[in-house]
């Protein structure tokens, strides 16, 4: 009868990969020999087998968010799998048992694996990505996305990476609830929201020009409610449900062959997009802002719980051109495009001029004004939400050119 010590190390290595990482870890603490076969080996070829075993998008075959191959030697597979493995744990407990540190770090390695994955090549034919199931099936057994994001409990930057994975992951079941929708309401349609400090847009007040995922989040919960049917209770517990504006939708578009690097309009301007927008009766909003005479003045939140509280959603099409381009020396390759466009249905007299640029964050901003006979009215900022060219779309807000007092706000 052979012992496992007599075993050679490449059969013990083939033992190893049937089995979970986690219990690869336990072997590797049973004796110091085996502790160096698993974690001091002379490349990561283990590490390597073990994590192409998993359920998840091979990093060799992945882009980043901003539409550039991953190149092999820049993979550490030994820390990703140690990471995923770890958020893994987190997830299947209570995530108050953990540090505000640790659950960041969680978030921060959902979030790489969600943005770090193979693009489809043509956008009728998307497939889920395997990393995107993996985890949207995490996410709907734990309370990770359960979050008060007024509460002061959390910190900053929890509170951005929480808002960010619930924007990309899409509706929960509890955001179908009245308090919750009216919660994002009360965000979006808050005047003291949009400001010089943050351009009128979602971002952060601190002039960066940084996303605030907070006020995106926001967004996609008010506009989702108007898109997204309700879903049937059954079908919410199917592994991987299709719907607009969640997670399958953030991944990149980008045919076989094409280099983004070259390619004039790397944001997939050029075409008809489909622009909807939501906004409640000015009067109920200046009643809503205290009619927006000081930012500590009451919010008059009650305006959203009466049954004759409308909240308009519309959509038109338009159609978008690359004008020019600009370089820009923080981020090769992907330089500012202009471009401009009409609105369908109206002989061409309304008009929309902007600009598609990377944030200082990594992120893809769209600016653009609109108006007709050649006349600007309405200002917009928006973000890109998911991967480059990504089906997803682009969420914002919108105000006029003019950034009065008493102006509208709408998304």
């Amino acid at each position: 009868m052979t012992n496992i010590e007599d075993l050679p190390s490449e059969v013990i290595e083939q033992i190893l990969l049937l089995l979970d990482p986690t219990d690869v870890a336990q072997f590797a603490q049973t004796c110091s020999d085996y502790n160096t076969l698993v974690y001091h080996g002379k490349d990561q070829h283990l590490w390597r087998e073990l994590y192409l075993r998993q359920p998840f998008d091979d990093p060799r075959r992945s882009y980043t968010p901003l539409g550039r191959p991953i190149p092999s030697s820049a993979i550490d597979w030994k820390t990703q799998l140690q990471r995923i493995m770890r958020a893994r744990t987190v997830l299947t407990r209570s995530s108050t048992e953990y540090s505000p540190e640790e659950r960041c770090a969680v978030l921060r390695t959902l979030l790489h694996m969600v943005t770090h994955v193979a693009p489809a090549t043509h956008p009728d034919s998307i497939e889920p990505s395997p990393s995107h199931a993996w985890v949207t099936v995490m996410l709907r057994a734990s309370p990770l996305l359960e979050v008060d994001y007024s509460s002061t409990e959390i910190s900053p930057e929890e509170k951005q990476l929480r808002a960010r994975l619930h924007t990309y992951y899409g509706l929960t079941p509890e955001d179908r609830q009245l308090a919750k929708r009216n919660a994002s309401r009360i965000f979006v349609y808050a005047m003291r929201n949009y400001k010089w400090d943050n351009e009128f847009g979602p971002f952060l007040m601190d002039g960066s020009g940084r996303v605030n995922w907070a006020h995106i989040r926001a967004i996609h919960h008010v506009m989702s409610l108007h898109i997204v049917p309700e879903l049937d209770p059954e079908e919410e517990i199917e592994a991987f449900t299709l719907y607009p504006m969640s997670m399958p939708w953030t991944l990149s578009v980008i045919p076989d062959g094409v280099n983004l690097d070259e390619v004039r309009d790397w944001a997939g301007i050029t075409g008809r997009w489909q622009c909807s927008f939501c906004f409640c009766d000015h009067r109920e909003l200046l009643i809503f802002n205290n009619f927006n005479a000081n930012d500590e003045d009451p919010l008059y939140t009650d305006i959203f719980d009466g049954e004759d509280f409308v909240e308009v959603f519309r959509s038109i099409h338009v159609d978008l051109r690359v004008l020019s381009t600009e370089e820009d020396p923080d981020h090769p390759g992907r330089p500012r495009i202009n471009f401009g466009g009409t609105v369908d249905g109206t002989g061409n007299t309304a008009t929309i001029v902007g600009y598609v640029n990377v944030t200082p964050d990594e992120q893809i901003r769209w600016h653009f004004t609109s108006g007709e006979n050649g006349n600007s009215i309405w200002s917009s900022e928006g973000v890109q939400v998911g991967n480059v060219r990504s089906r997803f779309g682009v969420l914002g807000s919108w105000t006029t050119v003019q950034h009065d007092q008493h102006d509208p706000v709408g998304t």
